[in-house]
């Protein structure tokens, strides 16, 4: 099997893209002359992961996943911070529309609805919780002991 190395496409010298002006199939040998560019439509790039080039997954994550439509909102929902409203207003969009889109980038890259229910629900639990501390309905000591024994108040805490 032939070597391959990775490349970003930007010419070393004068800093200018580069073009491809070979390819060729490792599976056949067949080859072709010319010049081309990379075609950057995910869905071009999740054809080539699920076949044999599993780098851009590895390199991209489940960003490689999306396609150019679902890459600019996810751009511009972190350029919002998240801010939905904000999302509305730079794309022209409704709620709805942010949400739906929210969602569906969510599904594409495999984040399915049932892990938000549950972070839904465990978010819900702590907030009950804690107002029941607040309100002094229960001690301290028992609302740590009703959290030891909730097998998801461990995972939505790792990275908070």
């Amino acid at each position: 099997m032939q070597r391959t190395n990775q490349v970003n496409g930007i010419c070393p010298v004068c800093g200018n893209d580069m073009v491809i002006s070979r390819l060729s199939c490792s599976n056949c040998g067949s080859a072709l002359e010319g010049s081309f560019t990379l075609r950057e439509h995910s869905t071009d790039v999740q054809r080539n992961v699920t076949r044999s080039d599993r780098s851009v997954e590895a390199h991209f994550g489940r960003l490689a996943r999306l396609d150019d439509l679902q890459l600019e909102f996810v751009e511009v929902f972190l350029r919002c911070r998240g801010i939905i409203k904000n999302v509305e207003d730079m794309l022209g969009i409704s709620y709805p529309t942010v949400k739906a889109r929210l969602a569906d980038v969510l599904e594409t890259m495999g984040f399915g609805p049932e892990e938000d229910s549950l972070a839904a629900d465990h978010r819900r639990m702590r907030r009950e919780i804690l107002a029941d501390l607040a309100a002094g309905r229960i001690s301290t000591d028992e609302a740590l002991q009703i959290l030891a024994h909730d097998p998801t108040a461990n995972e939505g805490s790792s990275g908070h």
